[in-house]
């Protein structure tokens, strides 16, 4: 028999799978239930609306890691950051966040917290670097937030156009334009 946790799980799974697929809107609960092999009632159980399980997909499979970077190399520090990144985890998750906020403000607030934290996470490794923490904060804000950008431009478009842009260099352009 299954933990409430596992059914949990692949009740959040087969929403994942569908709401890529087709898209919130298009997905009716009946489905993400039969996808996840539990009775309709169950998902209502764990998530007492179809908006609660979007929630909970979007909050507990796009989450930060809580490691910050160790003084050192700055490109090294960023690029360890941009693998970190939890939307290059799963393109699913990423379909999903970028399809679903233009019309949910929870997931446009993930999104934005996302950034958020990429950019202070960045900067924080930018800061790090410096010789005795001294520095523009203005240019670190600016490369910390370029870093970010970049990121989320990488995983906003990549699966449409097929271009990547490569971390690690944009991690050493940005260490070496602010330190040389």
């Amino acid at each position: 028999m299954d933990s409430p946790s596992d059914a949990r799980s692949r009740i959040l799974d087969a929403a994942e799978e569908l709401f890529a697929g087709g898209g919130y809107d298009a997905t009716p609960t009946a489905r993400i239930a039969a996808v996840a092999g539990v009775p309709k009632g169950l998902v209502f159980h764990y998530f007492p609306r179809k908006i609660d399980v979007l929630v909970s997909l979007v909050d507990e499979r796009t989450l930060v890691t809580e490691e910050d970077p160790e003084p050192g190399d700055p490109a090294h520090a960023l690029s360890t950051l941009a693998r970190r990144l939890p939307l290059t985890a799963s393109p699913s998750m990423r379909r999903i966040l970028f399809r679903e906020a233009d019309t949910h403000r929870s997931v446009k607030d993930r999104i934005h917290g996302l950034n958020s934290e990429l950019i202070r996470r960045a900067r924080f490794a930018l800061e790090l670097a410096l010789p005795g923490g001294r520095g523009d904060a203005a240019r670190l804000e600016a490369a910390a937030a370029t870093f970010a950008a970049v990121l989320l431009y990488q995983e906003s478009i990549a699966h449409l156009t097929g271009h990547t842009i490569d971390a690690d260099v944009v991690a050493d352009l940005i260490a070496t334009a602010l330190f040389g």
